[in-house]
């Protein structure tokens, strides 16, 4: 498995402190220094099965800065892809990716139902 957080959210804590206690055993990633890239979003998307927008991190300061919130409905799933893979700050986190899924942001029912 692979586990994609940023170490100073306090939701990747509690993730990461979560996944500890359970015995789970999962690659570390540190989204703001290794950004996932265009290819792997677009897997994760697809395996996900969820919409494109629940991967971007709304409460992030660089979502509001750029206005995502009214920008994203007129742009394509290309120009969203691509605006992902520019800076891991705009992708939500955690992210838990496994064989055959993919978790994004925690929740723990979700989580513990998965897993």
């Amino acid at each position: 498995m692979l586990f994609v957080c940023y170490p100073k959210c306090t939701t990747c804590k509690r993730a990461e402190t979560w996944l500890r206690e359970r015995g789970v055993e999962a690659e570390y990633r540190d989204i703001k220094l290794q950004n996932p890239t265009e290819e792997e979003l677009r897997g994760w998307h697809r395996m996900s099965g969820l919409p494109l927008r629940r991967f971007f991190n709304t409460s992030g300061q660089l979502y509001r800065q750029l206005e995502l919130k009214d920008r994203l409905p007129a742009m394509s799933e290309e120009e969203q892809y691509a605006l992902l893979a520019s800076d891991g700050m705009l992708v939500k986190r955690p992210l838990l990716i496994g064989d055959g899924f993919v978790l994004v942001g925690f929740r723990e029912s979700e989580w513990a139902e998965r897993l």
